[in-house]
């Protein structure tokens, strides 16, 4: 089977190409600046160079055919014909409380993404003109849709709900959602498998750090809570977002420098977190080049990791242990002194690395606990397109039998 992978953004689409039953990715890349001038589409068939195309790429739609033309095409291509694609899986990132797992997509489910995009209004739209544009250029090809938030919809509601008025909630769907479902759900599966265990069994917490970041409790194979809430703003600091901070800070700040609520959004979304603390950088690579000799680079470095240290804490004490602590994402799976920080001090716990072992560049799966360490420490890169791959095959076998 053939799926092909789509992750569209506001201005981009990220896609793979990938055969699920072998678990294989056989080409991928990205169209960037969708409906702007310098419109670019970076591509890479596995065992092959990058190639990069220029072209006036006016919206979502054009942006697939370009895709699908590379694709077909003899020297790039990875495919004869439209006809060898299955199916078509897609990132979703909002499915409210319907969505508790993947599923096919039909003018209901559509209409409930819609209904959705009041709580991911930058995400869910061009989420749905992929939709679109995909079951116009391919039609009759199965589309599924896989939703960051679905994997979260096992919490209980003394996890998701504020200490708000019960009635927002029922009223307006205030909750928190959590996001990275995906990405948590592959490494807490991976984890288990290193471990020769059951997921079942284990109470593992998962760390998601990227630009955007988040921890989640696992336990028994089922997401107990996770950082990311009503939006993905809560939770660790991140690249440029602020994560968790005091309500009323945001409206002290409103009044005191006369911000609209786009101008405080953007304020807590684009301008906070490293790159807010440091003045320096979002990147993690480029805070810890200035982090001996750059006080507010340290600086911003010692908040993300200690706001990660105590969600590790705090997902220990909700599950009543920890078996297992994954780190993933690009933050996660290549920075040493984060592992190395956010982990200090917690021997308590059980937690103990392997100082060697935790420095080496290797790439990978790997266990960076110490011998003597009760609570295994794994480092497991994320494979959210396979997920989506893999369900996207389930659903669609299952729609043959």
């Amino acid at each position: 089977m053939i799926v092909l992978v789509i992750n569209a953004g506001s201005s981009s689409v990220k896609y793979q190409v990938i055969d699920p039953e072998e678990q294989r990715s056989l080409a991928r890349g990205v169209v960037e600046r969708i409906g702007m001038s310098g419109a670019i589409l970076t591509h890479r068939k596995e065992g092959e160079k990058e190639v990069r195309l220029s072209g006036e790429i006016l919206d979502h739609k054009m942006a697939i055919e370009y895709v699908l033309g590379i694709l077909l095409s003899k020297n790039h291509g990875v495919i004869k014909d439209k006809s060898e694609i299955d199916a078509v899986g897609h990132r979703v990132v909002h499915g409210g409380e319907v969505f508790s797992g993947s599923v096919l997509i039909t003018e209901e489910v559509m209409a409930e993404m819609r209904r959705c995009i009041d709580y991911a209004p930058l995400h869910n739209p061009p989420n749905l003109k992929g939709i679109n544009a995909a079951m116009q250029l391919l039609p009759g090809v199965p589309q599924v849709g896989v939703f960051d938030t679905a994997f979260h919809q096992t919490m209980p509601k003394h996890a998701y709900l504020y200490g708000l008025p019960y009635a927002l909630y029922k009223k307006h769907g205030i909750r928190r959602y959590g996001f990275h479902g995906t990405s948590h759900r592959f490494v807490s599966d991976r984890a288990a498998k290193m471990l020769g265990r059951p997921k079942e069994e284990l109470r593992i917490i998962t760390c998601h750090l990227g630009n955007g970041a988040s921890a989640a409790a696992i336990k028994y194979g089922k997401s107990i809570d996770t950082s990311m809430g009503f939006t993905p703003l809560e939770g660790l600091m991140m690249g440029t977002r602020s994560g968790d901070l005091d309500p009323a800070i945001i409206l002290q700040i409103m009044h005191k420098e006369e911000l609209t609520p786009n101008d405080a959004t953007t304020l807590l979304n684009k301008h906070s977190g490293l790159i807010g603390v440091s003045g320096l950088s979002s990147d993690m690579r480029e805070i810890e080049e200035e982090y001996e000799t750059n006080v507010r680079a340290k600086l911003a470095h010692d908040i993300f990791t200690y706001r990660l240290k105590k969600y590790i804490g705090a997902y220990a004490a909700a599950m009543g242990g920890v078996d297992a602590i994954v780190f993933t994402g690009g933050i996660g799976e290549n920075s040493s002194l984060v592992r190395k920080n956010a982990l200090s001090e917690l021997e308590f716990l059980g937690i103990k690395i392997d100082h060697h072992k935790n420095e080496e560049k290797s790439k990978g799966e790997r266990d960076i606990s110490a011998a003597d360490s009760g609570v295994k420490v794994l480092v497991i890169p994320t494979n959210e397109e396979l997920v989506i791959a893999m369900d996207t095959m389930q659903i669609v076998s299952q729609l043959k039998k």
